[in-house]
């Protein structure tokens, strides 16, 4: 991996013929009801100049980490994979060591889950759970948060219950950018940011938006809270492509993060373009 290229920390892919993605429901997600492959997006990733991603769990399924672990040992792009695994599960320890010895087992970086699915608020504080998020920790994994911004409280109480952990916070948490209330949002983003073990990713934010009238500017209060909570050495970019295009191209989610982060100087530019990530994940280095 070249360490001057910028790094993609959050996209998707999927495969409708291997298996259905459950959540793509409703007219307006059509246009995500199709195959989206590494080879769709490789040449949309070099064109931004992306010399690197880390592919991020989509589905609940035992099945799709060892998949996506063996696209990344085939892929000259995907530099880590965030899966998924039953953080409950009394074996989860053997379970990640399995994961590891697969092929592209090295490419294994985190692991997420889908949170913002649980109808308990307090989901991330049950016994069970926390003693995954140790598991994770102990395999030296990192763990990302995909949650709504009434759960953010328990993302709190869980990283500062787990130190050893760190907690990378997806989308930044799902702002309001719709309804344009992100007081009680920003409170509990600045919380969690002043835990030294996490970290945020700025990505997601174009579909939390309206998807037709968005503007750079639309997006600036959140993105300006996320840097001055998390720093720079904090923050990573990601894509969210292909789910990005039910508002923005991936070129346009690129450009504009770029925008957004204008008023940094280019080391600090570098470190949500790419230094940050490979920090938090540990990628790899050709």
């Amino acid at each position: 991996m070249n360490p001057s290229g910028r790094v993609d920390a959050h996209h998707h892919v999927w495969d409708l013929t291997v298996r259905d993605q459950d959540w793509i429901t409703g007219p307006g997600l059509a246009p995500l009801r199709r195959t989206f492959t590494l080879a769709d997006l490789a040449p949309e990733a070099r064109a931004a100049g992306i010399t690197a991603t880390v592919l991020v769990q989509t589905v609940t399924v035992r099945e799709e980490t060892p998949e996506f672990l063996a696209l990344a040992a085939d892929s000259d792009l995907v530099a880590g994979v965030v899966g998924w695994t039953d953080l409950t599960a009394p074996g989860i320890a053997d379970e990640l060591a399995r994961l590891r010895e697969l092929p592209g087992g090295q490419h294994l970086v985190g692991i997420r889950h889908q949170v913002q699915g649980e109808p308990d608020p307090e989901w991330l504080a049950r016994p069970d759970v926390r003693r995954g998020l140790r598991a994770v920790a102990a395999a030296g994994l990192a763990y990302d948060l995909v949650v709504l911004p009434h759960q953010l409280p328990a993302c709190v109480a869980a990283a500062a219950a787990v130190p050893e952990l760190t907690f990378v916070l997806d989308h930044l948490g799902k702002p309001p950018i719709r309804a344009g209330e992100p007081e009680a949002w920003t409170v509990q983003v600045r919380a969690l940011a002043e835990l030294p073990n996490t970290a945020a990713k700025l990505s997601g934010l174009v579909t939390e938006a309206d998807w037709t009238t968005w503007t750079t500017d639309t997006l600036r209060p959140y993105a300006e809270t996320a840097l001055d909570a998390y720093g720079p050495g904090r923050l990573m970019f990601g894509s969210d492509w292909p789910v990005c295009r039910l508002a923005a191209s991936y070129r346009e989610v690129a450009d504009t993060a770029g925008e957004l982060l204008s008023g940094l100087d280019a080391g600090e530019r570098g470190e949500v373009f790419g230094g940050t990530a490979r920090r938090v994940y540990g990628l790899a280095e050709d």
